[in-house]
């Protein structure tokens, strides 16, 4: 839980960034994230209120491994069945719960784990003008991170929904939500949903 003295600044100019709920990462999917059905709704219920200020992103494996700079190239070597080769297209859809609400909200796909490997997002977002990032999505102590400490590089404020992240890891999400609290106070807040809700007002 947040700690009931720390106040919440009431969120402006934001955008709802929802990481990687795509059917790989689903029940029954290559990598599988138990969390993802029990988040599933609560994040469903934020993108109803914020159709068009939410952006959806999807992780986009490549062809074959060879197709990746570096490391990628052993990542996927190990993981071949997860290259675009092999992988059903429709793995890499986002789940149907949050699909139909496309458009208005809008989908980028990135070809690493942070939302800000594809340079186009962070255009965007100026564009917008958004001062706020809100982030939900999967997994807590991988994708999101990442996405995470890119937003904070950029200088956006980060508004991370506690209740609305997923991972395959019980330990690795206790420690991030540990991290955010005692390493990045005053450039990242921890909320709830319904604190979300009662916060973020267009």
């Amino acid at each position: 839980m947040r700690d009931s003295t720390s106040e919440v600044a009431p969120i402006r100019e934001a955008v709802h960034l929802c990481i990687d709920m795509q059917r790989i990462f689903a029940p029954g999917g290559l990598w599988a994230t138990p969390w993802m059905e029990r988040v599933l709704p609560t994040i469903a219920s934020i993108v109803a209120r914020h159709q068009d200020r939410t952006i959806f992103t999807r992780f986009i494996t490549p062809q074959d491994p060879e197709d990746r700079r570096g490391q990628w190239q052993s990542y996927f070597r190990r993981w071949p069945q997860a290259t675009r080769r092999h992988l059903p297209p429709s793995a890499l859809e986002l789940v149907p719960a949050l699909d139909r609400f496309v458009p208005p909200a809008a989908v980028i796909d990135k070809p690493a784990y942070s939302a800000f490997s594809n340079p186009g997002l962070a255009s965007l977002l100026v564009e917008k003008k958004v001062g706020t990032v809100v982030i939900s999505g999967a997994e807590t102590d991988v994708c999101v991170l990442s996405t995470v400490l890119s937003a904070v590089d950029l200088g956006f404020r980060i508004v991370i929904v506690e209740d609305a992240l997923c991972s395959s890891s019980d330990v690795g999400h206790d420690a991030l939500m540990t991290m955010y609290r005692t390493r990045f106070h005053g450039q990242v807040d921890l909320v709830t949903a319904e604190e979300l809700a009662e916060f973020w007002r267009e």
